[in-house]
């Protein structure tokens, strides 16, 4: 009888799901949530409604796969949620207030009067930055590992509040800014891409400087880390993502002096990208960092394959939808309310 269980590796494949979803959120919100973060800094309302306008078609499609990462770890590995969710309910509940309450401004900033306007400015700046901040140090909390006995989280609510995690927070927001600025370089001109272009090569260095603390931290805190990436023939095999994150930062710091508008965006995306591969290859094949894998946290087989029937046949039409949107889009934004 036919089975996908009988010759797909379905943990895997989930896993590897999720982890897309997971870095396809980061990547594409990541922009939208930078501008959110830049958003009251910009010299002119003008240049506010240009930035604004910018990310309006795509900020909304670009939080689907949070859902699809969220989701997908509920059913394919119940498990690792049971654990993470009482460990990280806190920072995840208030991360998406955030997003909710920027939505909720979003909307009405293109509606309201002058007078209001400044009201829902405002609003769309901490909603960004308070989840942008929650994000960061949910990624704090779990590289370091969660509190785990038996099949239970055994710490307590505010295990996620340390120095670390407020660092990783601090962190993001740059990162998200970055993106964000190199954004706005590419979808805009004049003094709001002058503007942007100052703040991304102001970011850029504290990008590079909190990359540095997180790689070095890692192994100082795992000794399994540790020997992963320092042991040999390993470190030989993973030289090129150290490698290839530093002649990212250095061409990324020459294309934003030479005035370029379009590599410093994909510059940017390839830095988080190498980040996140090297996050990725630390923690595999954790799910529950250093105490439970994927394939111990994951569903029945017949539950993972009903779910990748699914997946199947809505991620394509996802992808389709999502790239149509950036294709109509293309170009330079204006000034003009879209709505």
């Amino acid at each position: 009888m036919f089975s996908f269980e009988s010759f797909l590796d379905l943990p895997l494949i989930w896993y590897a799901l999720i982890g897309t979803a997971i870095l396809l959120y980061v990547l594409l919100d990541g922009f939208d949530l930078g501008v959110g973060v830049l958003f009251p800094f910009a010299p002119t309302d003008r240049c506010r409604d240009r930035m604004m306008n910018s990310i309006a078609p795509f900020w909304d499609g670009n939080e689907t796969w949070l859902v699809l990462g969220g989701g997908g770890l509920f059913a394919a590995f119940p498990l690792a949620y049971s654990i993470l969710m009482p460990a990280l309910y806190i920072p995840i509940i208030i991360m998406l207030l955030g997003l909710i309450f920027r939505g909720v401004a979003f909307e009405f900033r293109f509606k309201a009067s002058e007078k209001n306007r400044r009201i829902w400015d405002h609003a769309f700046h901490f909603g960004s930055l308070v989840a942008t901040v929650m994000q960061g140090m949910v990624i704090g909390a779990v590289v370091q590992g969660v509190a785990v006995e038996g099949r239970s989280f055994a710490g307590n609510s505010f295990d996620w509040l340390n120095a670390y995690s407020v660092m990783t927070g601090v962190a993001l927001i740059f990162g998200y800014a970055l993106i964000g600025a190199t954004w706005l370089i590419m979808k805009t001109d004049g003094i709001t891409q002058d503007w942007a272009r100052k703040c991304a090569q102001y970011v850029l260095g504290y990008v590079a400087i909190f990359i540095g603390i997180v790689s070095i931290s890692m192994p100082i805190m795992n000794t399994d880390v540790k020997t992963l990436w320092f042991s040999i023939p390993n470190i030989f095999y993973l030289l090129p993502i150290p490698l290839s994150t530093l002649v990212m930062f250095v061409m990324n710091w020459r294309n934003l002096h030479k005035g370029r508008e379009y590599s410093p965006f994909f510059l940017s995306i390839g830095i988080f990208l190498a980040g996140y591969l090297g996050l990725g290859i630390s923690l595999f094949p954790w799910l529950v960092p250093f105490a439970v894998s994927f394939r111990e946290a994951a569903a029945a087989p017949e539950s993972q394959s009903l779910l990748l029937v699914g997946t199947a046949v809505l991620l394509p039409v996802i992808l389709c939808y999502v790239a149509y949107c950036y294709y109509v889009f293309r170009g330079k934004t204006s000034d003009e309310f879209l709505y």
